[in-house]
């Protein structure tokens, strides 16, 4: 069962639809309410390896429904240190659970000052509508 919407406060949101859950100088990575809910059920997501890198703004994963393939993107850039592999057995995760199960990757920041372009949930909510 789909989550229901929502978009937490103390996450930074990126314009393509992508989380950021900044602790430090690491960031977990996931997708939003508004871009599972648009996608529908989601099949499969292709993981990137663990010690890759993302780019702000640059492909780091697809994520396929049963709608379409879709680049995730990154709102950060940095050194990959977890996938979350529990996605390949269950992708539905990120459907039922986008801020908690579902998160996709966690990554070592390479440039900070990066967070500082991400939107606060008021300005990314304004955003979608």
């Amino acid at each position: 069962m789909a989550a229901a919407e929502d978009y937490p406060e103390g996450l930074k949101y990126h314009a393509e639809h992508d989380w950021a859950r900044i602790e430090g100088d690491e960031a977990t990575l996931g997708v939003t309410w508004f871009a599972q809910d648009a996608l529908g059920e989601l099949v499969h997501f292709e993981a990137p390896a663990d010690g890759g890198s993302t780019t702000k703004d640059a492909s780091y994963g697809e994520v396929e429904s049963v709608k379409a393939v879709s680049d995730v993107i990154a709102p950060l850039s940095g050194e990959i240190v977890e996938v979350n592999t529990d996605l390949g057995d269950k992708p539905e995760a990120i459907n039922e659970d986008p801020y908690g199960e579902g998160w996709m990757v966690r990554v070592k920041l390479s440039d900070e000052a990066e967070k500082d372009s991400l939107l606060d949930a008021k300005a990314y909510e304004a955003s979608l509508s």
